[in-house]
């Protein structure tokens, strides 16, 4: 009879709690709901907001593009009213690092937004992130995982849950778009100069990353996110990016001129002014790693952060959680469960 009431018993244990990631181009943020050992997302926000265009050679973040972040923080604050702060965690990434003036952030962003901000290491990132594609992606064993951001790029090889090597390096999208495609302009000869650097930046990882090997890549964000569903509108409807549709895309999009010409289905317009730079990173990527192929993890840094706030959920196997949440949320009967699996063995 007991098991009978399980459900009732564990309503109380709901826990809503959301994650924000303070990225280089966008802020993103989720508010989750924890029922039963299982994340529930209830929903999503994300802005772009542009904070690397801000980020000056001196690395001092200017007025605009701080105004532009706590605007969207303050949005983020309506929403999380009544949250405490223990159930919110916000992440700033590459270009609060890298601002020497990102104190000054920090103190207007806190006039509207009554969470603190943790700045996080680029390592940490790169771990993070492996997290949040591990506990939403179903591979398992050895993968190799690349996250191409705003202002850096994470790569990341780990066995399981556990990852055994991660680097982040100062590349990403919107950087590469100031620094490569000036006014964006397109030519064959910014994309190779743009291509070159991203190498130049990782070649002293592909040895150390090709001896280690992988079952599986995975990439995850915004440019590996777009180049998927470019695939999937013209290519392949599973989104699979290989070399060879790599480089066919890298082919049509120097056909054009200038970011405004870059008419290619499944290319979201909020992503043209940095599509091109993101795709001389990922072509970099590709090269150096010898990658064959890469499917799209839709988890990624936030979910890393999510998952981070329940010691519940720093478990190496995501299948057992799901069946012990389901069995809770069901009243399953353990025993007969257990019997029943005896007999099907």
């Amino acid at each position: 009879m007991t098991n009978h009431f399980l459900g009732t018993q564990h309503r109380s244990d709901v826990r809503e709690i959301a994650a924000i990631d303070l990225g280089s181009n966008s802020f993103h943020m989720i508010v989750a709901r924890i029922v039963n050992g299982s994340i529930q997302v209830l929903s999503r926000l994300k802005q772009k907001v542009k904070l690397a265009e801000g980020l000056g050679e001196n690395a001092v973040l200017n007025q605009e593009a701080i105004t532009r972040g706590v605007n969207c923080l303050a949005l983020f604050a309506e929403r999380l009213q009544g949250f405490p702060p223990e159930n919110v965690n916000v992440v700033g990434t590459y270009t609060l690092r890298r601002a020497v003036n990102n104190d000054e952030f920090l103190r207007q962003a806190a006039k509207v937004f009554p969470y603190p901000i943790n700045i996080i290491s680029g390592q940490m990132e790169a771990k993070t992130i492996y997290a949040g594609v591990c506990h939403t992606q179903p591979e398992k064993g050895r993968k190799l995982v690349v996250d191409i951001g705003g202002g850096s790029t994470e790569m990341i090889i780990g066995d399981d849950f556990t990852p055994l090597v991660a680097e982040s390096r100062h590349m990403g999208c919107v950087s590469f778009a100031t620094q490569f495609f000036t006014n964006g302009i397109i030519s064959a000869e910014h994309f190779q100069r743009a291509r070159q650097s991203a190498v130049n930046k990782i070649e002293d990882l592909g040895f150390e990353y090709r001896k280690l090997g992988w079952q599986s890549v995975l990439g995850s964000s915004g440019t590996i996110k777009t180049v998927s569903q470019v695939i999937a509108a013209n290519l392949d409807p599973n989104g699979i990016i290989t070399a060879d549709r790599l480089n066919a895309l890298i082919d049509q999009t120097l056909q054009a001129e200038h970011f405004t010409e870059l008419n290619i289905n499944g290319l979201n317009p909020d992503r043209v002014d940095v599509f091109v730079p993101g795709l001389a990173i990922l072509s970099a990527v590709f090269d150096v790693f010898g990658i064959q192929q890469m499917r799209y993890s839709d988890g990624a840094l936030r979910e890393g952060v999510i998952y981070s706030l329940e010691k519940n959920f720093q478990v190496a196997d995501i299948c057992a959680r799901t069946a012990w949440g389901l069995s809770e949320q069901f009243n399953i009967d353990q025993a007969q469960a257990h019997r029943v699996a005896d007999s099907a063995n």
